[in-house]
């Protein structure tokens, strides 16, 4: 999978030239991709910064161009994005996959999530990976170099404790509206970083609460995935019981979400 094509698509659609012929001084600050190994739903998207409407403006490039227009949550101006990169989306599992090995995960790559964007005069991959052992992978990538800044391996409990209070609250109001917003359009990805505590600037906040609508649909779908793996280790023998194991991690999730909404209530 290469990006040129899809940048070709972009500038050949009508829908991209009649947008830079109203809004001149848009530039490009982030591509979003969903790479799906198992079932083949990829996303390929890149987005564009309006500074006279302070917004973003997120085309989809699947099947036929999609462009929607997005509230930016950060006063911070992002910084312009060259799309031709270094990576290509076909490398981007090798790559990870070859540091893998070098920490002894031995979990297959299942999807990525891949934002690449400007930070500090770097063009940087940020990636959230789906494990085949229910993990989730997390790791940022150096452009030119092809270098892994970091990698880790979280379980879905470990990635609960990652998100700030404030988010947990809004989760907890999702969880609640499921089938009600089952079929809302896709939020973009602006950033690719998540909060590691509760210590942050309050537009911060906001810009990582943008940053998480996407992979939370992603995550919707790991525990239906999660429910399928349990069922068919239960028929293996191996392994807790689907149904006990299933009611623990709601358990446990449930209390993170109780102490971090007493937090928020403090506040």
């Amino acid at each position: 999978m290469k990006l040129a094509p899809y940048v070709s698509k972009l500038n050949a659609s009508q829908e991209y030239q009649q947008f830079i012929k109203e809004n001149k001084d848009a530039f490009m600050i982030a591509g979003f991709f969903v790479l799906d190994f198992e079932a083949g739903s990829n996303i390929h998207q890149i987005d564009f910064y309006i500074p006279s409407k302070n917004k973003v403006a997120a085309f989809t490039l699947d099947n036929k161009v999609i462009l929607q227009e997005l509230s930016f949550p950060s006063r911070k101006k992002p910084e312009q994005l060259d799309i031709r990169t270094n990576i290509d989306l076909d490398a981007l599992k090798g790559i990870l996959e070859e540091e893998m090995k070098n920490r002894n995960i031995t979990d297959g790559i299942k999807k990525i999530i891949a934002v690449i964007q400007v930070l500090e005069g770097k063009k940087i991959w940020v990636i959230n990976g789906l494990l085949s052992g229910m993990g989730l992978l997390k790791a940022t990538i150096e452009d030119d170099s092809r270098t892994i800044l970091k990698m880790e391996k979280l379980s879905l409990l470990d990635y609960m404790r990652q998100i700030p209070a404030e988010q947990l609250v809004k989760m907890q109001g999702v969880l609640s509206k499921e089938e009600a917003t089952e079929n809302e359009g896709e939020v973009k990805v602006v950033g690719g970083n998540l909060a590691q505590g509760g210590n942050v600037e309050k537009e911060e906040i906001n810009s990582q609460l943008e940053n998480l609508n996407k992979i939370e649909k992603e995550l919707q779908k790991l525990e239906k995935e999660k429910a399928e793996f349990e069922k068919r280790e239960k028929a293996k023998g191996i392994g807790m019981d689907a149904t006990a194991k299933s009611s623990n991690i709601k358990n446990s999730v449930t209390k993170i979400q109780k102490k971090s909404i007493a937090r928020v209530k403090k506040k």
